[in-house]
């Protein structure tokens, strides 16, 4: 099954000039969604992650059935002031200004073997920035993985993780 079938390309969202990759349709399609969720279990597999962290906020789309393909548990990175309870906080820059994300100070045990993901890789600065976040809680972060890469933007470059793709545009 081409997966690329089930992505939309939509043109000057969010902003002129911009062309989002929408993933609904794929999550809309059953068949193709686990499809996306068999290929990406068969490609962490090897990584023999106990913990899946989703990123804010189409990265909880593909990290929370997927720990539940791997049997692993499922935490989530989010933006500043989302999360309950004691948190741990990562600022990082971005083309215009910064941003901070967080996760909760119990989530991740010392040690434990994380997998990081999100629907799409784009300039790789916000991945960088959870997998720095995940390993000062202690984590021992394993692999990044994607729906869709935008390898034209370099974003892979960023990331000292294994990284995976299901599928990529060089444009």
């Amino acid at each position: 099954m081409d997966l690329k079938n089930h992505i939309r390309g939509i043109a000057d969202f969010p902003k002129p000039g911009i062309l989002f990759y929408d993933i609904s349709p794929l999550l809309a399609h059953a068949e193709a969604w686990k499809e996306a969720v068999d290929q990406l279990a068969e490609a962490l597999r090897p990584h023999k992650p106990e913990l899946l962290v989703g990123i804010e906020s189409r990265g909880f789309l593909i990290a929370a059935p997927l720990a539940l393909a791997l049997g692993t548990g499922f935490i989530m990175v989010r933006k500043h002031g989302k999360l309950p309870g004691d948190k741990v906080a990562h600022s990082y820059d971005l083309e215009y200004g910064t941003d901070t994300i967080e996760v909760q100070a119990d989530a991740v045990k010392p040690g434990q073997r994380v997998v990081v993901l999100d629907d799409l890789l784009a300039t790789g600065g916000t991945m960088a920035a959870a997998i720095s976040l995940l390993r000062r809680v202690g984590a021992d972060v394993r692999a990044a993985a994607f729906l869709v890469e935008l390898t034209f933007l370099n974003g892979r470059d960023k990331l000292d993780v294994p990284s995976v793709s299901l599928m990529s545009y060089d444009s």
